[in-house]
């Protein structure tokens, strides 16, 4: 019955032929995110192990990228010089171990152009063989542009010597005999190719004629009123018993290993021995007055060091100065050499005659009066200072050369330290210490001077060592860069590399910088993330780790089913 009552129910009327179900619309076909059913949904253990790790693995990846974004780091840029100064500046502090400062001098050779023995900027200190500054007095100390010969001596040396040789050429054997037989021994160290030897020879002729002239003069006077038995040759082995300075030179050509001994580096070297030992070198005027009023003046320092009980008379040189005075007509006297000149009362311009007589006066005047250097005690020279050189490839060179001497090639030595060698404005770089470490790359600084506290020795004759240097222009940009008054945005780091050069042998040694700018120039700047690159990397994080772990924990599912079926 039930059956039949369902069976028989009623239907619902049918709708008419014309209607339709309402349709979607048109916005619901996009759908990227379908619903699964929640009963279609199954947890198991390995999911939820999976989802964990998931979630600690994207919020370590997000730490880490969270972190990357706040944090800034250098970025190193590339271009081509834009640096439009004609010169560029180099800072320098070299110690020359065996060259005297007298000798010292720079020079910068460019394609641009040359110069010459550079003194601008550049200060010389005498050092010790300590390498230890210890007196101001060689404070910059400059080759004298003194007069090589005396212009009052118009006879020839061939003339002088025809009535015999007053000069006496020296051997070791002869050196040592007069250094320990005469108490004041001033000798010539020469060399026969060296023109300012040839030109002061006429005039060393003479002053030791006036030596024999004084010498003779005091004998005379020993003997005046009185009789005496000397035959010529006997009155003339007395008179040279009287010499107040006994006259000599040494060839260096023929007493190669003499000289080197004495330490001769430059000819004509003019040395004084005073009882048997080394007591100083004339820089001055090679004039005979000059020379034996300087004579005269280390006899009077002698006199001085002596005890005041000693009783012993001096030696006389003062009368050689005198007969000098005449012989040479010089009216000055020695009082008057001693005092600084006056100058002319109503002062004209600098071209005027009494002017520049003041000034040659006062010239002559202040290397008279020059402290007393003792080489010995100084035999290296310190160099600092700076120089202004074209932004051209060049070199500068620290060599041996002197106005009023040749220099002896084997006694060159050019062996030296580096305490400080650098490019630019050093301002730059101290500003650069104060604004931190992080607004230039580590090392940068250090490769700014790479050269400082080395030291380039030289064993053998005939050696220097060359550097060689590449200077590369760095742009300091840097918003965090703070310079300090005045100093510049620029600064230059150099790559260098050393190396031991041989010359010839009639080639001086020198220490040589060569150096060249690079066309391209570096700049550095801070780089940091943007905030859309970071919402990026956060997304994908998200996305693929929900992917990757999603297929791990499908290949694991699969396995583990192979395994259990």
């Amino acid at each position: 019955r039930a059956l039949t009552a369902c069976w028989h129910r009623p239907r619902p009327p049918s709708l008419p032929p014309t209607a339709t179900m309402p349709a979607r619309p048109w916005s619901n076909a996009l759908d990227m995110y379908r619903k699964v059913p929640t009963d279609l949904l199954e947890g198991t253990r390995r999911g939820s192990a999976m989802s964990y790790l998931c979630i600690l693995s994207m919020a370590l990846l997000a730490y880490l990228e969270t972190r990357a974004f706040f944090t800034t780091s250098l970025a190193k840029d590339l271009a081509l010089d834009a640096n439009r100064d004609s010169r560029v500046r180099v800072n320098f502090n070299v110690t020359m171990m065996d060259l005297k400062c007298d000798y010292a001098t720079i020079d910068v050779v460019s394609v641009l152009g040359t110069d010459q023995n550079v003194t601008q900027h550049v200060t010389k200190f005498g050092v010790d063989a300590e390498g230890v500054r210890k007196r101001f007095a060689g404070r910059n100390k400059q080759q004298d542009d003194v007069a090589h010969f005396d212009e009052q001596v118009k006879e020839t040396i061939e003339e002088l010597h025809e009535n015999g040789e007053d000069a006496v050429s020296l051997d070791p054997q002869t050196l040592t005999f007069a250094r320990n037989e005469n108490e004041f021994l001033f000798v010539d160290f020469y060399a026969s190719w060296c023109s300012h030897c040839r030109d002061l020879a006429p005039t060393w002729e003479v002053l030791a004629e006036v030596m024999m002239d004084a010498a003779s003069a005091k004998l005379n006077s020993k003997i005046e009123g009185r009789e005496h038995e000397y035959s010529e040759k006997d009155y003339e082995e007395a008179v040279k018993l009287e010499l107040p300075v006994f006259i000599g030179k040494v060839d260096c050509v023929s007493h190669q290993a003499l000289c080197m001994e004495q330490n001769i580096r430059g000819y004509p070297t003019l040395r004084l021995f005073h009882d048997g030992k080394y007591y100083a070198d004339y820089r001055g005027h090679r004039e005979v007055v000059e020379m034996t009023h300087w004579l005269t003046n280390m006899e009077e320092r002698v006199q001085k060091e002596k005890p005041k009980d000693d009783g012993e008379e001096g030696s006389g040189i003062s009368s050689a100065d005198n007969i000098a005075r005449d012989r040479m007509g010089v009216e000055e006297s020695r009082e008057d050499m001693k005092q600084a000149p006056r100058r002319p009362g109503r002062r004209g311009s600098t071209d005027s005659p009494e002017e520049k007589e003041w000034v040659e006066k006062m010239n002559r005047h202040r290397t008279r009066q020059k402290a007393e250097w003792n080489d010995e005690e100084h035999p290296g020279c310190q160099l600092s200072g700076f120089l202004m050189l074209d932004r051209a490839p060049g070199h500068f060179r620290i060599q041996a050369r002197s106005i009023n001497h040749d220099i002896a090639a084997h006694m060159t030595n050019v062996s030296h330290e580096i305490h400080h060698l650098s490019f630019g404005d050093p301002g730059a770089v101290k500003s650069l210490e104060r604004s931190g470490s992080d607004i230039f790359p580590p090392g940068f600084i250090e490769s700014t001077t790479p050269m400082d506290g080395n030291v380039y020795v030289t064993h053998n004759v005939h050696e220097a060592h060359h550097h060689y240097l590449k200077v590369i222009t760095t742009e300091l940009d840097h918003e965090d860069y703070k310079p300090s008054m005045g100093a510049s945005r620029r600064a230059y780091t150099v790559l260098q590399s050393s190396q031991l050069s041989f010359f010839r042998n009639d080639i001086v040694p020198e220490a040589r910088f060569t150096y060249d700018l690079s066309p391209i120039a570096v700049s550095f700047r801070k780089k940091s993330r943007r905030w859309y690159d970071y919402l990026t990397s956060l997304m994908a994080i998200v996305g693929g780790t929900f992917t990757i772990f999603g297929i791990l924990e499908s290949g694991v599912g699969a396995v583990s089913g192979k395994k259990r079926r």
